[in-house]
């Protein structure tokens, strides 16, 4: 069902697995929209065939032109690039959010960039697919899935409340925190797990030999396991060069309890961890 307009026209830079997800979304949503465009030619090409967009810009000016949300989805070094321009050419009365995995650095860009008028709001929908393209975005892809926002619902602009609310109505869970909360928070329950998938499966890939062992012997347990292992170095390069010291911290503990469990491998010790994992995976498995 068709909700209530929250934005007249938006203007969506980056139009790949997040930013054509999120314009999916709004059309499903929001069908009365206008949604412009702003990335390589080839990929607006692709984004006006699945109906992401409506019109696709040469340029980044022209993308902004009469847009009163704008939704930032590019990495993180070519927004916080890209975001003074925005800053000084969009519209006074414009909400800008980004969908970055990282946001310390562009938050503290944006109170620079952003003195008046426009409203950036730190976002970071906490969904997402090894595979990335517009090719493999999806309406759904927020759907019960996290969404967090930079700042407190209590205090946010109206903007940024009509944001919130713009987001519940695709299906995502705003959760409001601030910037380093934020960063701390994702270190742990994503970046960590990328990290650990990309070493993992660089052991099995130096222990297998050339019989194809152990490899060929791998059943879904470690497909499961591998599935971050399928994302590109692109996607998180910069990434990791802004959560550096968060990621570092996680691997150290990831480090502390790896040793923790060597100890113990010959010992009847590890019910307490095992019963502990249980509960973890449980909590995973109930609807947010």
């Amino acid at each position: 069902m068709a909700g209530t307009l929250p934005f007249r026209r938006a203007a969506v830079i980056g139009t790949g697995l997040i930013g054509g997800s999120f314009a999916l979304a709004l059309r499903r949503h929001f069908p009365n929209i206008s949604i412009i465009g702003y990335d390589r030619p080839d990929v607006l090409q692709s984004a006006v065939a699945r109906g992401a967009i409506d019109q696709a810009a040469s340029d980044l000016p022209s993308s902004l032109l009469g847009a009163d949300l704008v939704y930032l989805a590019l990495p993180i070094i070519p927004a916080l690039e890209i975001l003074p321009e925005i800053a000084k050419r969009v519209d006074p009365g414009a909400l800008v959010t980004d969908a970055c995995s990282t946001k310390s650095v562009i938050c503290r860009t944006a109170r620079e960039d952003f003195r008046g008028g426009a409203v950036f709001l730190g976002g970071h929908p906490m969904s997402g697919k090894e595979q990335s393209g517009i090719e493999h975005a999806d309406a759904e892809l927020f759907h019960g899935a996290p969404y967090a926002l930079i700042g407190s619902a209590e205090t946010a602009y109206p903007r940024a409340k009509m944001f919130a609310e713009t987001l519940g109505a695709m299906g995502a869970q705003p959760t409001w925190c601030d910037a380093e909360t934020h960063d701390w928070a994702v270190g742990i329950v994503s970046h960590l797990p990328q990290i650990v998938s990309i070493a993992l499966a660089r052991v099995v890939q130096d222990e297998t030999d050339e019989t194809g062992l152990p490899l060929s012997l791998a059943g879904q347990g470690l497909q499961d396991m591998l599935r971050l292992a399928g994302s590109p170095y692109g996607v998180w390069r910069d990434i990791l060069l802004t959560n550096t010291g968060n990621v570092s911290r996680a691997l150290d503990r990831l480090a502390q309890n790896i040793d923790y469990l060597r100890t113990r491998l010959a010992a009847k010790e590890l019910d307490q961890e095992f019963q502990a994992a249980n509960e973890i995976y449980r909590q995973l498995q109930k609807p947010h």
